[in-house]
């Protein structure tokens, strides 16, 4: 698994839809970007592992639970392995925005979680892909190579001028580009 890069991915926005001013509480929230399957099943091809870090304020603020963001999580893994994708690891920042901890991105905390969990992951080998700026910040404080997948729109702005390795309009067409399709 050394020999392949891995892949941090953001949930919200990359590989479900992000709810505009809410949160995905339920699995029956979840809803994938377009091409998810196709798009997983070929990033499982060019990845040693997939691992999924994500801001879920929504816990912080009492919005929604533990419990239930793992439902979503379970029903996301099931989705893109039913489409012949995986996800190696999920790593979750449960803390409000202003909360001052190491694990909300762009802070780094959910990184060294994964390679505690996985030290065969090779930082100097690896990509993060987000849709906001601080997923983009995360990558490149870990010195990875970043890619932006569409983007939030009240970010476009910071987002455009900032320097980001790859753009692309969604998860599946940055996974058909690494797979060279």
């Amino acid at each position: 698994m050394a020999a392949q890069p891995t892949l941090f991915l953001d949930r919200d926005g990359v590989i479900n839809v992000r709810p505009i001013g809410d949160y995905v509480r339920t699995p029956e929230a979840f809803i994938a970007t377009e091409g998810l399957g196709e798009a997983m099943r070929l990033l499982a091809g060019q990845f040693g592992r997939i691992i999924v870090v994500t801001n879920q304020a929504g816990i912080g603020k009492g919005i929604m639970t533990e419990t239930g963001l793992s439902a979503v999580h379970y029903f996301m893994r099931e989705t893109v392995a039913a489409a012949g994708g995986r996800i190696d690891g999920i790593y979750h920042c449960p803390h409000a925005k202003d909360a001052g901890c190491r694990c909300r991105k762009p802070a780094t905390g959910m990184a060294w979680l994964a390679l505690a969990d996985f030290p065969d992951i090779d930082l100097e080998n690896a990509w993060m892909a987000g849709d906001s700026v601080s997923d983009i910040q995360f990558g490149q404080a870990l010195g990875l190579r970043t890619v932006q997948i569409r983007g939030k729109v009240e970010e476009a702005e910071t987002l455009a001028a900032m320097k980001i390795d790859f753009r692309f309009d969604s998860l599946l067409h940055f996974a058909r580009y690494i797979a060279g399709c």
